[in-house]
């Protein structure tokens, strides 16, 4: 991979794996409340929240990483405050992160939703009635069995991630070696002459990531569901 990716595409191909492992990462715990709230809870402005949830698959991407830089920029009512304790989002790849985690997190949070109300409400409701708290229901019941849609969603999550362009080259720019992702660096190889080839490695490397991640995402969710339906 080193010898036939140079080094400024090598440098975009790590640089995505950091973004979306760390996107991945920090909104999963999110992902997993905000999906069980919406399966399993009724509250004042539900739907709401569900809009808010799914707004960046509506919204196109530049908008969302405009509001992005509105917000958590270092002028933003968010991201000045955050800028007096040294935490600086814009133009840096801390915010490519947040960028991918904000357009990835729709689809992380459909998925975790649509295996929490996939399990049977009795199950949770029988465990209660042995003395279980909501949280020990939450974990040993609710968790375990939504625990395949948990990884398809993670995986899904981070696909997308890799591929995010809009709201990222919005939100932080397009700075080689800091916030030059995949899409990011295709964009720029394709504005210079000769710069073809490199941006069609990297079209082969996002296509590779991607199929990998679904396929992952399948094979995982099989085993992980054979292994709860065996218990």
């Amino acid at each position: 991979m080193t010898d036939w990716l140079g080094p400024a595409e090598w440098s975009a191909v790590a640089l995505s794996l950091q973004v979306s492992f760390w996107a991945t990462l920090v909104s999963l715990p999110l992902g997993i409340f905000v999906a069980y709230a919406l399966a399993r809870w009724s509250f004042p402005g539900k739907q709401v929240l569900n809009g808010l949830v799914h707004l960046p698959l509506i919204l196109p991407p530049v908008v969302t990483g405009y509001l992005l830089l509105l917000t958590l920029g270092t002028r933003g009512p968010i991201g000045s405050v955050l800028a007096d304790w040294g935490i600086v989002f814009a133009f840096r790849w801390t915010g490519a992160a947040v960028a991918a985690a904000v357009m990835a997190f729709p689809l992380m949070v459909r998925a975790i939703r649509l295996s929490i109300e996939a399990v049977d409400p009795k199950l949770e409701q029988a465990s209660a009635t042995l003395g279980a708290s909501p949280v020990w229901v939450f974990l040993t019941v609710t968790l375990p069995m939504a625990l395949p849609g948990i990884v398809a969603g993670a995986i899904l999550a981070f696909a997308k991630a890799m591929g995010e362009f809009g709201a990222t080259i919005t939100f932080v720019s397009n700075i080689p070696g800091e916030t030059r992702t995949i899409p990011s660096a295709i964009y720029a190889f394709l504005q210079v002459p000769g710069g073809e080839a490199s941006a069609m490695k990297l079209v082969i490397v996002s296509v590779v990531v991607a199929m990998g991640a679904l396929l992952l995402s399948e094979l995982i969710g099989r085993r992980v569901t054979a292994r709860v339906g065996g218990r």
